[in-house]
């Protein structure tokens, strides 16, 4: 945890205040979960899909 807390302190986000960096970590932790969710369903579904690319 004390890693954790020197890479905020030392970034872009360690002057703020708390509440600033808790919904910075917040909002990065959800989209990259997001992304990861979508990652697992492109994997699983990815070859099923009827993908056509036109005008």
């Amino acid at each position: 945890m004390d890693v954790i807390n020197e890479i905020i302190q030392n970034s872009a986000i360690g002057p703020l205040s708390k509440w600033y960096k808790s919904l910075v970590l917040l909002l990065f932790s959800s989209i990259v979960t997001t992304l990861f969710v979508m990652m697992v369903i492109l994997l699983k579904y990815g070859p099923y899909t009827n993908i056509q690319f036109g005008y």
